[in-house]
């Protein structure tokens, strides 16, 4: 962890715990064992019938933003909150907790007890934990990212009754990865709009991917990966047909995009279908992703970490052809330095905010919107953006509920927020 990190997290009071999503790298990963390098091998871009979508006609926000309409109302406090989710036909808002807890908030009020406690097969701290939540699409099971007492990444699977309830001995685990170091893990788990299950890996840790492994295929760390969560006869889940890598030598099925540094969030519009992917950065440049429903949804996609960080060349001896280049990214400094970003808001309470990207970062603790100019598909740029607060210190997540409104969630202090209107 660097001193840059240090004096952040110091100015913000988050004297316990680095954040889950932290930028820097931790000086306890120790040096790196060397690996043999495997150039991602080219995978097919035609886009996938499943994940393509008409978005010409995605609603866009006709009247101006400004800072002054929006307002963080404080809706619960759960201290170690670092995601939020929910189920079809459900209007309560889970969170997970750093800790291995899982609550429920109903009627602007947390449930007495929560309805999952893993915390004794967790291991919680710095950048590990209960890390990602999220609900297949019938609302009947959950999925959760966290990390177990070796280290390791699970990702598991666990029956929901009707109220809500979590049923600890349904467990099933569907993928244990094995985490060469205690940062970089991810954690970012949501069921995408093709009813699969996209799961966000972190590089392993260390500084600069010291093993190579973001653009090496026969990894799953630095990836984006895709399963169907049914079991298959020879696993516990199922590889979807259409992934790109699927039959190509010396590849692993299960990932769908690769060249990811740490995507600590990440969303899928829920009108457009397009895939948001906030990826922190190492030093200097934060970085949020898109995959275009239209172009794939990712399909086969190398974001380019550790070839760039952002836009930028990083380690040069990885190969800088064939990169999704970032939509937007922005400078260490005063705007922060871990993104813990993000959804595009579709919400019907803010009708100026309709169409814009809202994001945080843990660091400067500010929450912003950046405006996307998408309508029609002139040219896919990011627009103007806003700060629409300096105050939500420790931001661990910026989500949405069943009916589209934002939420920031702040780990250190447990804060959920609700972004509202001013008036």
């Amino acid at each position: 962890m660097n001193r840059r990190v240090l004096a952040a997290v110091s100015m913000l009071g988050a004297l316990g715990a680095l954040c889950a999503a932290c930028s820097s790298d931790n000086a306890a990963t120790g040096t790196a064992n060397s690996s043999e390098f495997a150039t991602t091998t080219a995978a097919p871009t035609t886009p996938s019938p499943s994940t393509s979508a008409t978005v010409s006609t995605a609603p866009v926000a006709t009247t101006p933003l400004a800072a002054e309409q929006v307002r963080l109302h404080s809706i619960a406090t759960l201290p170690g909150a670092l995601d939020l989710a929910y189920r079809t036909g459900d209007t309560a808002l889970y969170i997970a907790t750093r800790e291995g807890k899982i609550w429920a908030i109903r009627g602007s009020k947390a449930d007495a007890t929560p309805v999952l406690d893993i915390g004794s097969v967790v291991v919680a701290g710095g950048e590990q934990g209960l890390l990602g939540l999220t609900f297949a699409s019938d609302g009947q099971h959950a999925y959760v990212d966290y990390t177990n007492t070796n280290g390791n990444t699970v990702i598991a699977e666990y029956a929901v009754d009707t109220g809500g309830i979590f049923a600890p001995a349904s467990q099933r685990p569907l993928l244990t990865i094995t985490q060469p170091f205690p940062n970089h893990n991810g954690g970012s788990v949501r069921i995408g709009p093709d009813g699969y299950l996209y799961i966000g890996m972190g590089d392993g840790g260390g500084a600069g991917d010291p093993n190579r492994r973001a653009l090496n295929t026969g990894d799953l760390l630095g990836k984006i990966l895709r399963i169907d969560p049914k079991p298959s006869p020879d696993a516990p889940y199922t590889i979807p047909p259409d992934n790109p890598f699927v039959g190509v030598r010396g590849a692993l099925p299960e990932i769908w995009a690769v060249g990811m540094r740490n995507p600590w969030r990440f969303s899928f519009d829920r009108v457009t279908r397009d895939f948001w992917i906030a990826d922190v950065g190492q030093d200097t440049w934060e970085e949020v992703d898109v995959a275009w429903s239209d172009e794939g949804a990712g399909r086969g996609a190398n974001f380019g970490w550790s070839a760039f960080e952002g836009t930028h060349r990083f380690n040069a001896d990885q190969p800088d052809k064939g990169v999704t280049m970032p939509a937007f990214e922005y400078k260490h400094g005063d705007a922060g330095c871990s993104i813990s970003g993000g959804v595009r808001y579709r919400g019907a309470a803010i009708a100026s905010l309709v169409g814009w990207y809202v994001y945080g970062d843990y660091c400067s603790g500010q929450l912003r919107a950046r405006q996307i100019n998408d309508a029609g598909r002139p040219d896919r740029a990011a627009g103007r953006e806003i700060t629409l607060s300096s105050a939500v210190a420790g931001v661990s997540a910026v989500t949405q509920g069943p009916d589209g409104e934002v939420y920031a969630l702040c780990v250190e202090s447990g804060t959920v927020f609700a972004l509202q209107p001013a008036s």
